[in-house]
């Protein structure tokens, strides 16, 4: 594709599965350059190396961006062990760090930072929803990760740049994230409530996530954004659905204690699908974003497809 005369935008960490999906989206209207810790990438989009700790020459390709994206982060499903804690929490904070300290160095710095969070910054809640305003911040590992991520960033003063946290949920897509795992423990009979079965799972759809850049990337907003479909729902009744949908009829229920045991078989933890995450965007509702998948149900078809 020839990318002359297009607007760039540079995207950090844009060789998982989010930032894959969005570099081949956006790639459509803009120059798309990703910046990887990988060299290996047989995408036709443009890869830097970085280590997203040091100054280098990536720097070059923020002058006179008009977006940065930055997904910068190791994957939480993992089990958390000392080693990989830290690893969690430096390659979100040092990597946001260096960023802002190469922006600062710009003649032209980008318009818009879009920066990723995570929905899990918000408590265990199954007594209320949580929004952008009230929503109630704890202090465990998951939650203390957000707030260094977003304290962060925040304290970068970049005041030609309009600065938007995506606080976003589970997203569930046909190739990654959490929806083909899920369909697996369907198929094979594991398809049964995940503990209690009462705690709230908040969820987005790959389409979704990708008109919800769109939307910030053209318009106005700023600040933080809870980005999550509106319908959050509980474990019980998400997993039903998931069965009706693939016509599994028999389904073993997973107790808290098989979860733990299971987590450390596969080398994860029992956190991501016990937490209860209950977060509604109301920022977006407000400001006029339009869902085009607002049911688990409607997701869950189209990505059946």
């Amino acid at each position: 594709m020839d990318h002359t005369g297009l607007r760039k935008i540079v995207i950090a960490g844009g060789s998982g599965f989010v930032g894959t999906l969005l570099a081949k989206h956006l790639e459509k209207t803009f120059e798309v350059v990703v910046l990887s810790r990988t060299t290996t990438s047989n995408s036709a989009i443009r890869t830097i190396q970085w280590n997203a700790r040091d100054a280098g020459n990536w720097a070059e390709e923020l002058e006179g961006a008009f977006a940065l994206i930055n997904l910068t982060g190791k994957n939480v499903n993992c089990r958390y062990t000392p080693g990989n804690k830290k690893e969690i929490l430096e390659s979100r904070t040092l990597s946001t760090k260096v960023l802002g300290e190469a922006v600062m160095t710009l003649k032209n710095s980008p318009q818009v930072w879009i920066q990723m969070s995570s929905a899990t910054i918000y408590r265990h809640s199954e007594d209320k929803p949580m929004e952008e305003t009230f929503g109630e911040i704890g202090n465990d590992f998951s939650m203390g990760i957000c707030r260094a991520w977003e304290k962060t960033f925040n304290e970068l003063e970049l005041p030609h740049t309009r600065k938007v946290i995506m606080r976003t949920s589970i997203v569930f897509g046909r190739e990654g994230g959490a929806f083909p795992p899920l369909l697996n423990l369907v198929r094979f009979g594991l398809g049964g409530k995940q503990g209690n079965g009462k705690q709230m799972v908040s969820w987005i759809h790959e389409q979704d996530v990708l008109g919800i850049v769109d939307w910030i990337l053209g318009g106005n907003a700023g600040g933080t954004l809870n980005v999550t479909a509106p319908q959050p729902i509980d474990n019980q009744s998400f997993m039903k659905i998931l069965r009706k949908s693939c016509g599994a009829w028999f389904a073993l229920p997973s107790p808290a204690w098989l979860l733990t045991l299971g987590a450390i078989l596969i080398g994860t933890e029992t956190e991501l699908v016990l937490k209860s995450r209950w977060v509604i965007p109301k920022r977006l509702l407000q400001e006029g974003y339009r869902f085009r998948f607002t049911s688990v149900d409607a997701a869950v078809k189209d990505l059946l497809k």
